[in-house]
């Protein structure tokens, strides 16, 4: 897809939207980071660009912000082709999905994100799509319903998912090339880094980069997120160059610690160590202790937490784990427990 696409009525789009669609990548070569991945699709793609082919299906998978969305755009950019995108949650029925089917044209590149929401009904119909490059439109209903064979141009189906778990395995199947996505190592952050702020045009210091990639938990969209709210501090604050001090104040002040957390993350240790002795204690009452929903602790603040080895989950809930008592400047009780011997409240599902 082109950027002027892409870019449409830009001036009335918020500025962080515009400003993180010029910071992606254009091609494989630009891509920093996930080197296995990335070798592994300019091989497919150059292959068949050989083969005067369309490209295989690429399922993507991985946590959020890692560069399944840019991948996709990188697709079609290297095989020259259009980029239509939908969302798996937007395709509720199968009339939806064969509605983009038949409007596709030959080579272009379907990319779905979120592709394990899509209703079970349109996964089936994607099935015959996938393999055939046909789908089955029903007209009329009962006994006198008839399927009418509607024949699709080659395409490529880019899916991405956060959760490959919940898809099908006849879906998974018919994927011609399946690739997991990692978390960044501080110094591939650090690259995407320098990539931006020459983008942006900033002057930014060796140690201030590492200090800004030491905060952005492993992903690139919240270290270039990162990156912009330090550059807007040193704006207001007048500064030509963000060194070290700059970016540590501003991440300070954004309150983002030098681990990564934020105050949602602090809010749940806290309460866990502080209010329930670490534990264990059930989701469901930690998150009445932070004031928030039990799905936003689960899905925002715990998967971080889990990684970092600051949180653990047993059956009977969720636990303080040594390196949560030390990151908050607590010594751990020596009735701390790490298997889960206190009775607190637990609602695991």
């Amino acid at each position: 897809m082109n950027d002027s696409s892409q870019l449409t009525n830009a001036g009335s789009e918020p500025e962080e939207r515009v400003i993180e669609a010029a910071l992606r990548p254009r091609n494989l070569d630009d891509f920093v980071g996930q080197g296995r991945v990335r070798q592994q699709l300019s091989l497919m793609l150059e292959a068949a660009k050989i083969r005067e082919r369309t490209a295989d299906h690429v399922l993507l998978s991985g946590p959020p912000g890692l560069g399944k969305t840019t991948l996709s755009m990188i697709i079609a950019a290297e095989m020259n082709a259009p980029l239509r995108i939908s969302s798996g949650p937007a395709i509720q029925h199968a009339g939806d999905l064969a509605a983009i089917l038949s409007s596709l044209t030959e080579g272009e590149v379907l990319f779905l994100d979120e592709i394990h929401r899509m209703s079970r009904p349109a996964e089936e119909m994607l099935y015959m799509a996938m393999e055939d490059f046909r789908v089955d439109i029903i007209v009329g209903k009962g006994a006198g319903a008839t399927a009418i064979p509607l024949e699709l141009p080659p395409f490529t189906l880019v899916g991405a998912t956060t959760r490959a778990g919940l898809l099908p395995g006849p879906l998974r199947d018919r994927f011609g090339f399946t690739g997991h996505l990692e978390f960044y190592a501080v110094e591939e952050l650090e690259l995407v880094l320098r990539r931006s702020a020459m983008m942006l045009d900033l002057r930014v210091t060796s140690s201030a980069f590492s200090e800004i990639a030491g905060r952005s938990r492993g992903t690139p969209r919240i270290a270039n997120r990162l990156l912009r709210r330090v550059r807007d501090w040193a704006l207001v604050n007048k500064l030509e160059e963000i060194d070290h001090g700059a970016a540590a104040a501003a991440l300070e002040m954004y309150e983002v610690d030098p681990k990564g957390l934020d105050r949602l993350d602090r809010s749940v240790l806290e309460a866990l160590c502080l209010k329930f002795g670490g534990g264990p204690v059930g989701l469901s009452t930690l998150a009445i202790a932070v004031g928030e929903e039990s799905e936003t602790v689960e899905t925002v603040a715990e998967p971080f937490l889990v990684r970092e080895g600051l949180m653990g989950r047993t059956p009977r809930g969720r636990i303080a784990m040594p390196a949560a008592w030390e990151h908050l400047g607590l010594a751990v009780p020596k009735d701390a427990i790490f298997a889960g011997t206190q009775s607190y409240e637990s609602d695991e599902d």
